[in-house]
């Protein structure tokens, strides 16, 4: 069978789970307002919690001020416009046809980018589970919205900071 179209024109879905791209989280650094990241601590081994989860240590980091912090939560929280772990806000995070378009980092806003842009788009299995693209909302799948979601993709890329 031939291809129809060219390769941007189609998304194939890397079967991750959003947990994926937040080994490196940017935030509002919340003593400046700026650009800071949240990473796992150096060193810090993961452990796994009472329900399988794995966790590790974080740091947040800011250059613009300085400001750095420590925290091991017990678990973290995914799927939502803020930091797993210390729970700030997210500084890719645009409104967006009446709701928030967010991503953890520029890893992340390319994948959603990909998605939104293809014309075919073709879904895989995760076993047990569902994909973070499985998982996206309606109103960013529509094609309707296809334009504005490309634009605000692109007022989220135009602020990620020169090193990301």
């Amino acid at each position: 069978m031939s291809d129809s179209g060219n390769a941007a024109d189609r998304f194939r879905d890397p079967l991750v789970r959003v947990e994926r791209f937040a080994a490196e989280v940017l935030v509002r650094c919340p003593a400046c307002g700026e650009c800071a990241v949240v990473v796992a601590h150096p060193g810090a081994p993961e452990r796994r919690t009472g329900h399988g989860r794995l966790v590790a240590r974080r740091r947040l980091s800011c250059r613009a001020c300085g400001l750095s912090r420590d925290d091991s939560p017990s678990e973290r929280v995914f799927g939502g416009p803020v930091d797993p772990c210390f729970r700030l806000p997210l500084w890719l995070q645009a409104d967006c046809c009446g709701e928030i378009l967010w991503a953890y980092n520029s890893e992340h806003l390319d994948v959603l980018e990909s998605y939104v842009a293809a014309r075919l788009r073709e879904r895989g299995v995760v076993p047990g589970s569902m994909s973070m693209v499985e998982r996206l909302p309606a109103w960013l799948k529509s094609a309707k919205n296809r334009s504005e979601v490309l634009r605000a993709v692109q007022r989220l890329r135009s602020s990620l900071p020169a090193a990301h």
